[in-house]
C-alpha cells in the first residue's frame, strides 16, 4: 500500500517496543509501523536512542521507506521550545515538508495518589506530555498549513473517567484535549485538521502497570466489550493513518475513543 508515500510524519515517542508475543508493543511504534507500510517518510523521536535507531533499522528493512530519528526529551529544566524547533528544522532539511503530526510521547508516575504525588513526578507528566504537544505544535504549524495537515494528539480515558493514582497523568491528557480543541477552532481556516484520540491499547508499558501496581491496573483498566484490548498497530496505528486522508476533515476537534476491537467512538 502507498496512501501516504511522499508524506512525511512526525510521530513522538516511537522507539521500538514488542510485545512478548512479537506485536508492536507501544503505541507510537504501532503507529509508525502503520505509517511506513503506507509508504510514508518517518521522523521519530524519543528519549532512548537504542530504541530508535532499532525502530529505524526495523521499518527501513521490512518497508523500504526513510526513517530519521532524533533524541527528543521534553522535560523541566530543559530549553523545550529549542528542542521542538530542532526536530522541525531537520525534518524539513531532510524531507521537505511535513504532513502529519503526532503526539504520542508520554511520561508519567502511574499508581500515585494525589497527596503522595511529587511536584516533580507531576512536572513529568505536565512537560512530556502537554508542554511537548504545545512546542510541537507550534513549531510545525507554518508547514502543516502549507501541506493541509494534520494534527493527531493523545490523550487518555484516565483524563475522561478520573482513574485512580493517575492525577498527573490524566491531567496532562486533559491539557492535551483542551489544547488539541483550541488549535481545531483555530487553525481550521488553514486547512489543518486536529483530532485527539483516547486509545486503550495492550502494550509492554501496560503489562509491567500490571505487575507493578496490581491494585491500581485492577481498578483502572477494564476490558472492553467485545473481549480484547485495542491492538497498537492495526487499530490504534490504522485510526491514525484515516486521520491523515482528507475524508476525515470533517472529523476536526473530535475526541475519539478508541476500546478493543470497537473502532471509532466520538
Amino acid at each position: 500500500m502507498s496512501f501516504l508515500k511522499g508524506k512525511t510524519a512526525i510521530i513522538t515517542g516511537a522507539g521500538y517496543s514488542v510485545l512478548s508475543d512479537g506485536r508492536c508493543g507501544s503505541i507510537g511504534y504501532g503507529i509508525a509501523t502503520a505509517y511506513a507500510k503506507e509508504g510514508a517518510n518517518l521522523v521519530i523521536t524519543g528519549r532512548n536512542m537504542e530504541k530508535l535507531e532499532k525502530a529505524k533499522e526495523a521499518l527501513e528493512k521490512q518497508y523500504g521507506i526513510t526513517v530519521l530519528i532524533m533524541a527528543a526529551d521534553i522535560a523541566a529544566g530543559k530549553d523545550n521550545e529549542a528542542t521542538a524547533k530542532a526536530v522541525v528544522a531537520k525534518t524539513i532539511e531532510t524531507f521537505g515538508r511535513i504532513d502529519v503530526l503526532i503526539n504520542n510521547a508520554q511520561a508519567s508516575a502511574s499508581g500515585v495518589t494525589i497527596q503522595d504525588h511529587t511536584t516533580d513526578q507531576f512536572n513529568l507528566a505536565m512537560y512530556s506530555g502537554v508542554y511537548a504537544a504545545f512546542y510541537y505544535m507550534k513549531a510545525c504549524y507554518p508547514y502543516l498549513k502549507e501541506s493541509k495537515g494534520s494534527v493527531i494528539n493523545f490523550a487518555s480515558g484516565a483524563g475522561l473517567f478520573g482513574n485512580y493514582g493517575q492525577c498527573a497523568y490524566a491531567a496532562a491528557k486533559e491539557g492535551i484535549r483542551g489544547l488539541s480543541r483550541v488549535a481545531a477552532t483555530e487553525w481550521a481556516k488553514d486547512g489543518i485538521n486536529t483530532n485527539v484520540i483516547c486509545p486503550l491499547a495492550w502494550t509492554a508499558q501496560l503489562e509491567r502497570f500490571k505487575e507493578a501496581f496490581p491494585e491500581a491496573f485492577a481498578a483502572n483498566v477494564k476490558m472492553p466489550p467485545a473481549g480484547h484490548y485495542g491492538d497498537a498497530e492495526t487499530e490504534i496505528g490504522r485510526v491514525c493513518v484515516q486521520l491523515a486522508s482528507p475524508d476525515f476533515k470533517y472529523m476536526n476537534g473530535e475526541t475519539l475513543t478508541l476500546e478493543g476491537g470497537m473502532g471509532l467512538r466520538p
